[in-house]
């Protein structure tokens, strides 16, 4: 299936808002220079997971650099993004997408904007939940709260009875010794936002 990117309209477009602070914000936040993009689109080319997203990596730093911030914050792009590095790896400029992807996201989730792809965040949700549970991952638990939210119970079946009986999929929780000093990165990344 041929992939057809969205149309990014000129700046001086009219019929989209444009926020003029929203690439220097970017900038501060991810600490990337997203003017750096020369727009060659080696990152799309890398991207195991292009053909899934609404724009290219590329089109996202170019939505950016336009001040198209509400186009940007509801892409799905962001959230389909896994943070692998491959984009950061084939670009010329070095550029880190997956520190501008996560700034978008949490610029995302911050501004209330209607998230691009819900299950991704409900998912994301439930692996730190887990982690704040038991300092670790209970992969069958996720699944299974995954499952229960969405009332999807018998897609991906017969991944997960794969799974389990490879071992994949513990029936236990194991938990790490000190679960405290996780916890206690939950606090402090919660008071860091409150700053």
């Amino acid at each position: 299936m041929e992939r057809v990117e969205k149309y990014i309209p000129p700046p001086n477009n009219r019929t989209h808002d444009r926020d003029s602070t929203f690439l220097s914000e970017v900038v501060r936040r991810s600490g990337v220079n997203v003017s750096l993009c020369w727009h060659c689109r080696c990152c799309g080319s890398g991207c195991p997971f292009a053909a899934d997203m609404d724009y290219l990596p590329n089109t996202i730093l170019r939505l950016v650099q336009f001040g198209l911030k509400r186009e940007a914050l509801e892409s799905s792009a962001i959230w389909i993004c896994v943070g692998c590095h491959t984009c950061s790896m084939e670009c010329p400029q070095a550029i880190d997408m997956a520190a501008v992807m996560d700034t978008l996201r949490e610029m995302a989730m911050e501004s209330g904007i209607q998230v691009g792809e819900p299950d991704i965040l409900k998912f994301h949700n439930e692996v730190l939940k887990s982690i704040h549970r038991y300092g670790r991952t209970h992969k069958l638990e996720i699944m299974m709260r995954y499952k229960l939210w969405k009332q999807d119970w018998f897609k991906d079946l017969d991944v997960g009875l794969k799974m389990l009986s490879k071992r994949k999929l513990d029936l236990m929780p194991s938990k790490v010794r000190n679960l405290g000093k996780i916890r206690q990165l939950f606090v402090a990344e919660r008071e860091e936002k409150k700053k």
